[in-house]
């Protein structure tokens, strides 16, 4: 029964986009960065450092399978079917279209960029912003292009860290051991240039969470729902419509982004003239009783 509404809730058009966002991040990867022996961050710089010193044919479209679907797999509980699968389909593209751009297109991408040559700035520069265009898109539409974040999600509450924190750590970490195994530190460096995507994430909150306000005539329905998805708590409040005088309430809840999607396709199979608000949340606080 779970995996026909899983099923059920899948969108084309979210596929459609989900596979241009793949297409995209292995252009910035493996067009300007990768050739340059520069990392991206997360899981996609681990898969990069580690196809460059194994043997040839662990490529990195294999270790973008082999290290991100598990992280997916073990976030299902959490992060819901739906997304699981939006997040494996998004890496399959990813590695594929990294696969077709290395080892079958015309291109040659095995000593410099096609596009910038050697020059580390231009590809640090156009590779974070490409693949950084790449990774939005999945999360905008339900999807993600790393499984490092999600991993952030489930363990840094646990930790006493912020999200933010632990990916931050987590790509301090990649740059500093692959400084040590290149016994050089310009590549690392000019690779958190290409990772500066991330920037927005720790300015701004990389663990910023998302907060919902849902104007609702069948709060009870859309209240247990969520919690059901979610597991999440949620506050509701008393309104009334200034044109129609009708009495509803505001249900309002705090998720991560990628529950985002989820959370919108719940509230309208449950209440289709319902009105969402969503706003950044900058910091939670929980006090204990």
């Amino acid at each position: 029964m779970a995996i026909k509404n899983i099923i059920k809730s899948f969108k084309i058009t979210n596929f459609i986009f989900l596979t241009i966002a793949g297409i995209i991040n292995a252009i910035g990867v493996t067009m300007f960065l990768a050739p340059v022996n520069l990392y991206d961050s997360g899981i996609s710089g681990t898969s990069i450092l580690l196809s460059q010193i194994t043997p040839a044919y662990l490529t990195l479209s294999i270790f973008l399978i082999i290290l991100n679907v598990p992280l997916f797999l073990y976030g299902l509980k959490r992060q819901g079917g739906t997304f699981t699968c939006y997040a494996i389909y998004t890496i399959s593209i990813y590695s594929l279209s990294a696969y077709l751009i290395t080892d079958v297109l015309p291109v040659d991408v095995s000593i410099a960029s096609p596009l910038a040559g050697q020059d580390l700035l231009l590809c640090a520069i156009f590779g974070g912003l490409i693949s950084g265009i790449g990774s939005g898109m999945a999360i905008r539409f339900g999807g993600a292009m790393d499984g490092i974040e999600v991993m952030a999600v489930i363990f840094a509450k646990r930790l006493g860290i912020t999200v933010g924190t632990f990916v931050m750590i987590y790509n301090i970490a990649l740059y500093v051991i692959s400084g040590i195994i290149l016994n050089s530190w310009i590549l690392p460096l000019y690779s958190v240039v290409a990772s500066l995507k991330t920037v927005d994430f720790i300015v701004e909150g990389v663990d910023r969470s998302k907060s919902a306000m849902i104007v609702t005539t069948q709060h009870e329905k859309v209240c247990a729902a969520l919690s059901e998805e979610f597991g999440c708590g949620m506050t509701i409040i008393d309104s009334k419509g200034y044109y129609s005088n009708s009495e509803k309430k505001v249900v309002y809840i705090v998720i991560n982004r990628f529950q985002i999607t989820k959370m919108k396709d719940i509230v309208h199979t449950e209440d289709p003239t319902a009105y969402i608000s969503i706003s950044e949340v900058a910091d939670v606080f929980m006090t204990q009783q």
